[in-house]
């Protein structure tokens, strides 16, 4: 059974592909992940406020220390040459590329205009083969209207696009009020590929010590739910890739998505529960069901289950909501 696919322009060995998440850290974990099959791997997230942050800090030191010591001018380098947390970045994508034949894909939580160009352009340099851009913006500003918003990702993408030539997915959130509408202008700005959908880590409170509490909770197979409807009604509608992400837990939401539409199925949560060697497992079982099925290629199944080749469209849309509410009883 092959199980080939595409992505973003990007020739895959496997719609299986590792979601950003610290297992990337280590470059042994990336060997092991394409030892074991999978597609491509999306590394663990530079986030700009920490550079931000640890830059901040540096300055201070050297304000601070700068003429205390004789040796201070010559034992600090040029800021404009510092780079905090960017240089091991860049260095874990140039070791990933040394070391594995399959794509290496950066991921960047920016903030600024400057900080998604300056990194990209980074990313590019050190040899990553693609880039995922994962927009982790709430609009807790209650005066910022739904096109500001909007606008604000719009423009991220653009000026990405023209500060790279290496292509670039975005990481959605499931938010917008007309999210076919937002996925075809990300398409017309330049976006190779779209996520559905980034998992934004919702706070929670602990009524007993009244502190925000802020732990990692793995996702769930039954999350799944909303990005294979978003899938499955954008698919045959966009020229760009699908990513599926959130609740990938075992082959069957893997089947599911591709079904749905999707070009590559994101996971993180397996592998933390399961291990790395699991991807192993995710493919196998993929392809056990593909020979059961008389499917040869993913081709031959992908988007069957979409609302473009269903025979009732109408089972994603308002009558069906109907029809299952009428079920109840």
């Amino acid at each position: 059974m092959k199980i080939k696919t595409s992505y973003m322009g990007l020739e895959l060995n496997s719609p299986v592909v590792v979601s950003a998440c610290t297992l990337s850290e280590r470059t042994d974990n990336i060997v092991m992940m394409e030892d074991n099959g999978a597609g491509a791997v999306v590394l663990f997230s530079l986030f700009e406020e920490q550079i931000r942050k640890e830059e901040a800090r540096f300055k201070t030191v050297v304000s601070e220390t700068t003429y205390a010591f004789a040796e201070a001018l010559d034992y600090f380098p040029d800021l404009e040459d510092y780079n905090v947390g960017t240089d091991d970045y860049m260095e874990q994508i140039r070791k990933a590329k040394e070391r594995v034949n399959i794509p290496i894909i950066g991921s960047l939580n920016g903030i600024t205009s400057e900080g998604w160009i300056d990194y990209s352009k980074m990313m590019e340099q050190a040899g990553a083969d693609g880039i995922e851009v994962n927009i982790f913006f709430i609009p807790a500003d209650i005066t910022m209207s739904s096109s500001e918003v909007e606008h604000r990702y719009l423009n991220i993408i653009t000026a990405i696009k023209q500060a790279v030539k290496i292509p670039v997915a975005v990481k959605l959130n499931p938010y917008f009020s007309a999210t076919g509408n937002m996925a075809m202008r990300m398409q017309n700005a330049g976006a190779d590929a779209l996520v559905l959908f980034n998992r934004f880590y919702q706070p929670d409170f602990d009524i007993n010590e009244l502190v925000i509490r802020t732990d990692l909770q793995y996702s769930e197979a039954g999350e799944i739910r909303l990005p294979l409807l978003w899938i499955a009604l954008l698919y045959g509608k966009m020229k760009l890739s699908l990513a599926a992400t959130t609740g990938v837990q075992t082959a069957t939401e893997v089947i599911k998505y591709i079904l749905a539409g999707a070009d590559v199925v994101m996971t993180a949560s397996s592998l933390y529960k399961n291990g790395i060697p699991y991807l192993k497992t995710l493919n196998k079982e993929l392809q056990d069901w593909m020979y059961m099925m008389g499917f040869d290629q993913l081709s031959a199944f992908r988007g069957s289950m979409s609302q473009q080749h269903v025979s009732d469209p109408t089972a994603y849309e308002r009558s069906n909501y109907i029809r299952i509410m009428g079920g109840i009883s």
